[in-house]
């Protein structure tokens, strides 16, 4: 461009706006077919998202992106491809659920309820979640047959449509809380649904057995991003946040913050939607992508590590899983984070900002694990995600309602020469680090299209399962797919002579709250 003609500008077949494992899985791909590729990455270290620390108090300790688990098989090829080893979460004591100040130990995804209400509205919940999930496509959640009135409705909506239980309700909006790191009313019906369901519904999304917290890496994930940048060899520069891209003449000229300029065939924008907004655009960008970065937030989130002089917690008989429904706690859930040779036993939650971290983090532990263990830590670490400019928030950018069915296909829609990667852009596993190499390979193939190296059939390549994880299947029970919902036992009982003992029980269950229906 004319104001920068006598600059020296850089020239490679490809750019890549690095973020995440994206820009690393895309450059390592396209570098292996021969082109010349550079990676801008904006901070002092790669991996966005992942983040290993390594001290002498922790060893190391992933305080951003850390799992991996079965059908998450493109994360875990990588992995093995690159020599790291993965260990399972324990999970082998029992879990706790903690609810009304107490807390009740038990196995499995789930806890067990006990009211027979309460029953029929958790199973009711999961199934019409996962029921409603096959209707959503994939690639294309807007098709759905229903997604305009989905999309009109919060999650809040939904809980407040389908639960009738106060039991129902609270968890229900726990799991939002820790699968999307958002709050109900915030996000669209429609785009969570499909969130769970691409990630394979509603056990597999929450569990950790066979689920997508099952596993992680020996070393920490930060060696993923760290071991493809070797090979890369010099081709990754770190510090250098983009802040203009102008394809108005024959390539594409990336400038970065400390003015150097760089020219490409390609560009990858490996980087949350959001971020673009810190990018000048030459031409704009078209109305409706424009629109769309505008409106579609991160999630907020910090991640915390309580370490300890020993596993307490497994003495007592629990695995360091607590599903914890509390007014007062601003965390839902945590697990083990001890070391898998047993070594720095620790606690990692994913909790809301709020002051005296780690005083009332050590307070819950204490309260739900009934230990006074829990008040004498030996080492804390976290990460306010928050505060990150250059990630904005975690896991990962949400849809507020209205906004997937308006500008959702927008999403992994070329500009000119600029592809889009970035983990929101996936089909499967999308938020994960799983979705972050699907999307960083797939705007990789696209741009591998473009340059006649390879038929458009192989832009979306399936997957092989991982032989090393496979995974189980997710069944549900006779009773599981035909017990009635709440509503659909008063209908029936309406009709039989049981009529009078279940009104009865009902009176009861609403004078004691169990119901918060009118």
């Amino acid at each position: 461009p004319p104001p920068h003609h006598s600059v020296h500008i850089q020239k490679y077949s490809l750019i890549a706006l690095l973020f995440y494992l994206l820009g690393l899985s895309a450059a390592k791909l396209l570098t292996e077919s021969g082109l010349n590729v550079v990676l801008l990455e904006a901070n002092d270290r790669v991996g966005g998202r992942t983040f290993t620390v390594r001290n002498k108090q922790v060893k190391y300790v992933d305080l951003g992106g850390a799992y991996v688990g079965p059908t998450q098989n493109r994360l875990l090829r990588l992995s093995k491809e690159l020599g790291i080893e993965t260990y399972k979460v324990n999970e082998v004591e029992h879990l706790i659920h903690h609810v009304k100040g107490k807390s009740y130990p038990f196995k499995g995804p789930f806890p067990p309820m006990w009211n027979p209400l309460a029953i029929l509205d958790y199973n009711n919940l999961w199934r019409t979640m996962d029921e409603m999930g096959k209707e959503i496509p994939n690639e294309a959640p807007w098709k759905a047959p229903h997604a305009e009135e989905w999309d009109k409705m919060t999650m809040q909506d939904f809980i407040d449509k389908v639960c009738w239980t106060k039991a129902a309700k609270s968890f229900a909006t726990l799991f939002v809380n820790v699968d999307v790191t958002s709050e109900p009313h915030e996000v669209s019906a429609l785009w969570f649904l499909w969130y769970v369901k691409q990630c394979g519904g509603t056990t597999r999304i929450f569990s950790t057995t066979n689920g997508g917290q099952e596993r992680k890496f020996v070393g920490g994930s930060g060696q993923i991003s760290e071991k493809i940048m070797e090979r890369l060899g010099g081709c990754v520069r770190l510090r250098k946040p983009v802040v203009r891209i102008d394809q108005s003449g024959d390539s594409v000229i990336v400038e970065t913050l400390d003015h150097e300029l760089y020219e490409g065939k390609y560009v990858i924008s490996a980087i949350p939607p959001a971020l673009c907004l810190k990018i000048h655009f030459n031409p704009p960008l078209p109305p409706m992508r424009n629109q769309l970065i505008n409106r579609i937030p991160m999630g907020s989130v910090i991640k915390c590590i309580v370490y300890y002089k020993e596993t307490f917690w497994r003495k007592k008989g629990y695995c360091g899983t607590m599903i914890i429904e509390d007014e007062d706690a601003a965390i839902g859930l945590t697990l083990d984070d001890t070391k898998p040779d047993g070594s720095f036993p620790a606690i990692i939650g994913l909790l809301l900002l709020f002051s005296r971290r780690k005083t009332r983090l050590c307070e819950l532990y204490a309260k739900v694990l009934g230990s006074e263990e829990a008040l004498h830590p030996v080492h804390y670490e976290e990460k306010n995600w928050c505060e990150e400019q250059y990630s904005g928030g975690c896991y990962t950018a949400y849809f507020p309602p209205g906004i997937m069915t308006q500008y959702g296909r927008i999403i992994r829609q070329p500009v000119g020469r600029i592809y889009f990667a970035g983990t929101e852009t996936a089909t499967e596993w999308s938020g994960y680090m799983e979705g972050a190499v699907q999307a960083g390979e797939r705007a990789a193939r696209e741009i591998l299209f473009a340059m006649r190296k390879i038929p458009d059939s192989e832009i979306w390549k399936p997957e092989p399962e991982s032989i090393d994880v496979p995974a189980l299947p997710i069944t549900t029970t006779f009773w599981e797919r035909n017990l009635p919902s709440v509503p659909g036992l008063l209908k029936l009982v309406g009709f039989s002579t049981f009529f009078t003992s279940v009104a009865a029980a009902g009176f009861f269950a609403y004078k004691k709250g169990l119901l918060v229906r009118n």
